[in-house]
């Protein structure tokens, strides 16, 4: 229970955000009472074992950091080990009717190489270099407003100082900039993919919501580097949790929030757990959930959600399977993104396929081994033995197509899977899955509504919503502090400081620090 019966912050969710927020805010002296509804915090970044009866843990549903500031870690003292992929990524083609591919990674002269492998000539790897370059100029300068207050669009403009690059991500769908700089099909569709990851769209959507999804994946850290926690994405919020603790906030599992009143001043927090209900007083409510979760317990309308579209597969494997490209060692094809039926022609034609209610009959996925860069999630036995984890992303896979049946469409889109994955490989996976304690093979498939139903995710959406640019409009009203920092939901002391707030999305903490911020008066 409790320990006081008011709070100076109640944080709602117990997920990665609201233990930055709980962090900081305690760490300011504020006393910090965080609530959540499991029997662990960490809600989307956890390790956890999958598979019964088998010593690994695995990350099963975020699983790469890229978007955590070092400013966060410096600020709460964490104790995280971020560690770098060796590759960036290998995508398989069949090319002159033989098995080859695209390895990116390894050093320049690797890399320059298999671009002229692939296609003739240098000119596709210098675009890549070019492109790159455009991007890298951007994150330099937008990952650090990230934990400032909101710029405002005129100003984060002149920032940027490049109207190319301001054109082509901030203003014209991001189809132009990737068939303007690419001539390639499979060099365009690995570019595009880093708009797709949970977000159903195409290249030229006019919304937009393409060209935010990329700039997120694209400008973490300054460099866009996507790392590999030690110890599983659960040693992140496990870190996230102890700087939180040891800073003086409470923190209650077992405790599901069904309630928020407020009168703009002071607000009250009912919850329940599984023997008793009781309710606690806060000045400010931090919410750790979607907007649309907010609304509920606010007894406000709901605003529709949004679906999510993205197929979660984890697989715990005896053995890595061979790659039908003879030239491809699969310790380092699987240790980067390994793009599977991803070339710029598919993503759309499985994008159609989907709009119209299908599942994709050749479904886009990435993949990626985590032991390959640290196997301490293995029990020593099964790395010893040579066993490795394999997390699959698929794309293009909106809840709407689960709807009717979730549990038959589930079974099908994952044998259509991995068999799209089997086409690339010189033996199939089926082969080289490892089995659980009872025999059965070490594989589980999540749709949108799987998540919706274990993580509390409206339609599923891994971001709470579609993305939206790191910025204010210029006539936007910004007097009030949770507007300077992108928080505000309309209760003067209720706040967002999840993936809904203006600069949520990923495993990055940020609406959790923002939130905080606009608490403290900073």
């Amino acid at each position: 229970m409790p320990a006081l019966t008011s709070y100076d912050a109640v944080i709602v969710g117990g997920g990665h955000n609201g233990l930055v927020a709980a962090a900081y805010l305690a760490r300011a002296g504020r006393r910090v009472l965080l609530l959540e509804r499991l029997d662990h915090t960490g809600g989307a970044a956890v390790s956890a074992p999958a598979f019964p009866g088998v010593a690994a843990r695995l990350s099963r549903y975020a699983y790469l950091v890229s978007l955590l500031p070092e400013r966060i870690v410096r600020d709460l003292g964490l104790r995280l080990t971020l560690r770098r992929r060796a590759f960036s990524s290998y995508t398989p083609v069949v090319r002159g009717g033989r098995p080859t591919g695209l390895l990116v990674g390894g050093g320049e002269s690797r890399t320059r190489a298999a671009f002229a492998g692939l296609t003739g000539s240098d000119r596709e790897y210098e675009a890549w270099l070019r492109f790159y370059a455009m991007t890298g100029r951007l994150a330099v300068r937008v990952f650090p407003t990230l934990t400032e207050p909101l710029p405002r669009r005129s100003e984060l403009r002149r920032l940027v100082g490049d109207d190319a690059a301001w054109r082509a991500v901030f203003e014209r769908p991001l189809g132009e900039a990737v068939e303007d700089a690419f001539r390639d099909d499979l060099v365009r569709g690995i570019v595009l993919t880093d708009a797709l990851i949970g977000t159903f769209t195409s290249a030229h959507d006019p919304s937009l919501r393409q060209n935010r999804c990329f700039l997120y994946h694209v400008i973490g850290q300054g460099t866009g580097d996507w790392d590999v926690p030690v110890g599983g994405m659960g040693a992140v919020t496990d870190a996230l949790a102890d700087a939180a603790r040891a800073a003086g906030a409470e923190i209650a599992t077992g405790h599901e929030v069904t309630s928020v009143a407020t009168d703009g001043v002071t607000a009250e927090v009912g919850y329940r757990t599984q023997t008793t209900e009781g309710v606690v007083g806060a000045g400010v409510v931090l919410v750790n959930a979607s907007p649309h979760e907010l609304a509920a317990l606010l007894v406000e309308p709901r605003p529709e959600p949004v679906e999510g579209a993205q197929f979660k597969v984890n697989m715990l494997l005896r053995r890595l399977p061979a790659l039908r490209d003879p030239a491809a060692d699969p310790r380092e094809a699987l240790a980067g993104t390994f793009h599977v039926a991803e070339g710029y022609e598919q993503l759309e034609t499985a994008y159609r396929q989907a709009a119209a209610g299908e599942l994709p009959g050749t479904p886009p996925s990435e993949i990626y081994c985590h032991s390959l860069t640290d196997p301490s999630i293995l029990s020593p036995e099964l790395a010893a033995s040579g066993h490795h984890t394999l997390t699959l992303f698929g794309l293009h896979t909106p809840a709407r197509l689960f709807t009717r049946d979730n549990a038959g469409a589930r079974d099908r889109l994952l044998a259509a899977t991995l068999a799209t994955l089997n086409g690339q490989l010189a033996e199939p996976i089926e082969d080289c899955l490892a089995v659980d304690g009872a025999g059965r093979p070490c594989v589980e498939a999540k749709t949108p509504l799987d998540l919706a139903a274990e993580l509390g995710l409206p339609g599923g959406h891994i971001f709470h919503g579609d993305l939206a640019f790191p910025l204010a409009e210029d006539d936007e009203e910004l007097a009030d502090p949770a507007a300077r920092w992108g928080v505000a939901t309309g209760h003067a002391n209720v706040l967002l400081c999840g993936s809904g707030a203006v600069r949520g999305g990923g495993v990055s903490g940020v609406p959790g620090h923002n939130a905080a911020m606009a608490v403290l008066g900073r």
